[in-house]
């Protein structure tokens, strides 16, 4: 096992941020149909600032793991962020070779993200970005 899979097994095992937020700002709840994970997120936000990111869901270590690894990226910053964030910044997060078949799993956590923060910024996921997750 190479230390990139060592860190998204104890991503997995031990993730950051797993839980739920009471009456958060934001949230959104979303699955992948291909591999059956399950992936919500919740956040607080003052004065545009996502002061706490919560994930919670079932699913395969890719899923769970990024999920983690998005919360740490995502507090602290403008709820603006998640609008940047992209598929090449969730994988350089798990830093490992992703096939095809587990890419919808590695980017469920980051369309969940999207889906929460868009409204809140008076956004919309577009189609064609949405069939880009």
């Amino acid at each position: 096992m190479n230390m990139f899979t060592e860190i998204i097994m104890d991503y997995y095992r031990h993730p950051r941020n797993r839980g739920k937020l009471a009456a958060p700002d934001a949230h959104a709840r979303d699955t992948n149909p291909l591999c059956g994970d399950t992936l919500e997120m919740s956040l607080k936000v003052e004065n545009g600032i996502v002061t706490e990111a919560r994930f919670d869901g079932t699913g395969c270590a890719i899923s769970q793991a990024a999920a983690s690894m998005l919360t740490e990226q995502i507090q602290g910053k403008p709820l603006a962020t998640a609008k940047d964030l992209n598929k090449d910044d969730v994988l350089g997060l798990l830093n490992i070779p992703i096939s095809p078949v587990r890419l919808k799993c590695a980017l469920l956590g980051l369309k969940v993200l999207k889906l929460a923060a868009y409204p809140k910024l008076g956004a919309e996921l577009s189609r064609e970005e949405e069939e880009s997750l």
